[in-house]
C-alpha cells in the first residue's frame, strides 16, 4: 500500500489540513500505516499537483491561512481502483524473533530486559487501542448505531486489539522461557 491510499482513506473519512492529517496518523490510522509529518506533506503536495485532491484555503484569525484537503473525483477513482486490486498476504519481519532465536548462541537471559521493554510497549499500545475503542465505538458517548464507515474502522481496531493481545501473550511465553533457561543455566540458583 502506498501512503497515498492511506491519505485518501483518511481524507474521505474527514477532510482536513496537513497538520490535522498528521495528527490522525499519530492517533488512529498510524497504528497500521506510519508516516512522518514530512512524508505526509510531501505526498499531499504531489497528490494536489496530480489533481487527486481539492484544496481550500481556510482563513484563521491571528495565524496564517491553512489548506484544507479533500478527495477530488480522480482521487476517489484511484482509491476505488486500488480497493479492487488483490493484496498479497503480508510477511512478518520481526527482528526481536530473530534475536530470540540467536540467543541460543549466547546467554538467553540477556534478552529478558529487551523482551520486557517490548511487552511494556505493546501493553501501552493495547491500552491506547482500548481507550480509543471505548471513546469512539463502545462507550456511553459513542454514536449509536454505527454507520458503515464507523463499523469498518471498528473492525480494523478490533484486529489491532487482537494482534496486541496475541503479541503480549507471546512475549509472556518468551519471558517464561527465558527465565526457565536462566534458572537451568544457573543450576536452579536463580
Amino acid at each position: 500500500m502506498a501512503l497515498e491510499h492511506a491519505i485518501l482513506v483518511s481524507l474521505l473519512e474527514k477532510p482536513g489540513s496537513g497538520y490535522e492529517l498528521a495528527r490522525r496518523f499519530e492517533r488512529s490510522i498510524g497504528y497500521f500505516w506510519t508516516a512522518t509529518h514530512q512524508q505526509i506533506y510531501r505526498v499531499l503536495r504531489r497528490m494536489e499537483g496530480d489533481g487527486l485532491l481539492d484544496v481550500r484555503e481556510v482563513a484563521q484569525r491571528g495565524r496564517p491561512d491553512k489548506k484544507e484537503y479533500s478527495v477530488a473525483a480522480p482521487g476517489r477513482a484511484v482509491l476505488t481502483a486500488w480497493l479492487h486490486e488483490p493484496v498479497e498476504p503480508e510477511s512478518l519481519r520481526h527482528e526481536l524473533a530473530v534475536k530470540i532465536r540467536g540467543a541460543a548462541f549466547d546467554d538467553p537471559s540477556a534478552l529478558i530486559s529487551e523482551v520486557e521493554r517490548h511487552r511494556e510497549a505493546h501493553g501501552d499500545r493495547l491500552r491506547r487501542y482500548l481507550t480509543g475503542e471505548r471513546r469512539d465505538f463502545t462507550g456511553p458517548d459513542a454514536p449509536r448505531p454505527l454507520d458503515a464507515g464507523q463499523e469498518l474502522q471498528h473492525v480494523v481496531l478490533r484486529g489491532g486489539i487482537a494482534f496486541e493481545r496475541m503479541t503480549i501473550a507471546w512475549l509472556d511465553d518468551v519471558l517464561a522461557t527465558l527465565h526457565r533457561l536462566r534458572a537451568a543455566r544457573s543450576g536452579g540458583r536463580d
